[in-house]
């Protein structure tokens, strides 16, 4: 099994074992598995409206943990560290859903294609309305909109404005 599957399928198994148990006000963003360094890291993201602490870190770790290790036969090929943490300021978005509740917020949107000769927006989400983000960037000194049809999405986050 080349090596981008096998990490597609272990992120699909572990969002399957531990989606069910991230329970409100618990949101669970995110699932990476990746090297960092020299060590296999399992990054899962979770959120709550108030925002995250060190104690439901840790709280969310102690339910995940045995979980993970309640999979047969293992699907992890090598050890790994697992962190519960934050999406952070710059929050990925992942679903439709996502993109919705993002309206009105900064954001940087990478596309599979070249839209208006640009691969890559960042300004405020307009609106998100029959599967269309409708954006206001800055395009040197003058403010532009565009529309991107969400197909063509294939990363969206918060980000950060300066």
């Amino acid at each position: 099994m080349r090596r981008c599957s096998l990490i597609a399928t272990i992120v699909e198994l572990v969002r399957a074992v531990i989606e069910p148990v991230i329970q409100e006000p618990y949101e669970l963003v995110d699932i990476e598995y990746g090297k960092m360094g020299g060590d296999y890291v399992l990054s899962v993201f979770v959120d709550k409206p108030e925002g995250i602490t060190v104690n439901d870190t840790a709280d969310l770790t102690d339910i995940i943990s045995p979980l993970l290790d309640s999979i047969k036969p293992d699907p992890f090929p090598d050890q790994y560290f697992l962190e519960v943490t934050s999406p952070g300021l710059e929050r990925p978005l992942k679903t439709k859903e996502a993109v919705v509740a993002a309206v009105g917020s900064y954001i940087h949107v990478s596309l599979y294609k070249a839209l208006d000769k640009n691969k890559v927006f960042e300004g405020t989400l307009l609106g998100f309305e029959d599967d269309v983000l409708l954006m206001e960037y800055m395009d040197k000194t003058r403010r532009k909109e565009v529309e991107i049809p969400y197909s063509l999405v294939s990363k969206a986050r918060l980000a950060v404005k300066f």
